[in-house]
């Protein structure tokens, strides 16, 4: 088969259908109403198309519930709606295939702009923000950067080496410095 391409079966076979148990398509109903909540549209899109695909697949008893559930759950965070970035998905395709980004970032702090070229190796929520975790190539070190503070955003077709990076290992050596 060659990329892009459709599969086919040989006449007589099929394919199972994707089958959900009530629990796991509850889980995914009640994350879909926490990720609607998240500030970053390009998350959101993301998700509901793969949730919509989801649906599609569920005996219309699974459908009736799944409907019946969204209307009677809620995940109450961002009330105003607010959308900060769509830079979300595209660090997540830059992290799994390791290529620098070409970022103006404003700095919280001062509100200055730089441009910098980064090598994302991984991303954290807190207080309804994303952050990125890079290798900084003009400060030649590990920087976190809010995604929203991100104005403008280049993946390039750059490659870098991963630098061995273990989040875990990160965490523990901020906590050691404070």
């Amino acid at each position: 088969m060659e990329e892009g391409k459709e599969y086919s079966l040989i006449e007589g076979y099929t394919l199972p259908p994707i089958v959900f148990s009530e629990a796991e398509a509850n889980a995914l109903i009640t994350a879909q109403q926490i990720i609607l909540q998240n500030k970053y549209q390009s998350f959101k899109d993301e998700y509901t198309n793969a949730i919509t695909k989801i649906k599609t697949v569920l005996r219309s008893d699974g459908k009736d519930k799944t409907k019946k559930l969204e209307s009677r759950i809620a995940y109450i965070k961002n009330l105003k709606g607010d959308v900060s970035s769509n830079n979300l998905i595209h660090v997540q395709s830059a992290i799994i295939n390791q290529v620098l980004l070409r970022i103006e970032y404003v700095a919280l702090y001062d509100g200055n702009k730089t441009k910098r070229d980064i090598e994302p190796m991984a991303i954290y929520h807190t207080q309804e923000n994303w952050i990125m975790i890079a290798w900084c190539r003009m400060r030649e070190a590990f920087r976190d950067f809010r995604l929203d503070r991100i104005e403008e955003i280049v993946i390039t077709t750059t490659h870098f080496e991963d630098r061995n990076f273990d989040l875990m290992t990160y965490f523990k050596s901020k906590l050691e410095r404070k």
